[in-house]
This record gives C-alpha cells, sequence and structure tokens, in this order.
C-alpha cells in the first residue's frame, strides 16, 4: 500500500426519530371558527402539550398528545358541521313560515 492509495470512510446513520404529529394548524382553526363545547380549545391545548413533548425529544407523549388532539378536532369539526346544518335548516324553515303568513 502506498501512502496517497485510497481511502475508505464508513459513516454511521442515526436511527431515525419518529416524527409525531401535533395538529396546532386544525386545533387553532376549530378553536377560531368552529367550537362547539369548547372543544376546539382543548384540542389546541392538546396539540400545544404535544408540541412541547416532541421538541423536549418524548416521541410516545407527543404521539398520545397529538392523538388526543386528533380526536377532539374530529369531534369539534363534527360538532360544528352538524350545528352549522341544523342552524341553516332552522332558519330556513322559520323564515319560509314568516314569508306564508305574511
Amino acid at each position: 500500500a502506498t501512502a496517497f492509495g485510497p481511502t475508505v470512510t464508513s459513516f454511521a446513520q442515526p436511527e431515525p426519530v419518529p416524527n409525531p404529529q401535533d395538529f396546532v394548524l386544525w386545533s387553532f382553526f376549530n378553536s377560531m371558527f368552529c367550537n362547539p363545547f369548547c372543544l376546539g380549545f382543548i384540542a389546541l391545548v392538546f396539540s400545544v402539550k404535544a408540541r412541547d413533548k416532541k421538541i423536549a425529544q418524548d416521541p410516545a407523549a407527543a404521539s398520545t398528545y397529538g392523538r388526543t388532539a386528533k380526536h377532539l378536532n374530529i369531534a369539534a369539526l363534527s360538532l360544528g358541521i352538524v350545528g352549522t346544518i341544523i342552524l341553516i335548516v332552522v332558519l330556513a324553515v322559520y323564515y319560509n313560515n314568516l314569508r306564508v303568513r305574511s
């Protein structure tokens, strides 16, 4: 072997860290526009906890908080959509009855 021969370098790849979702934007949207029974605000609290745990390198706790935030967001959005549809139907029937009486 000569002093100027080929050099072999090996790198150890670190294990990929799971990146759990925290759903902060979805929770913020639900807390501003679709907040039945304060579910959107509670989802926002769990989303922030999930983000804090993710920054603290605790993916198990972050995943748990993120999953809870996701379920609360689904409930808030579903109840908000159903409530909005019911409100539109009730208002349409009410205004239709006003128009028929006059």
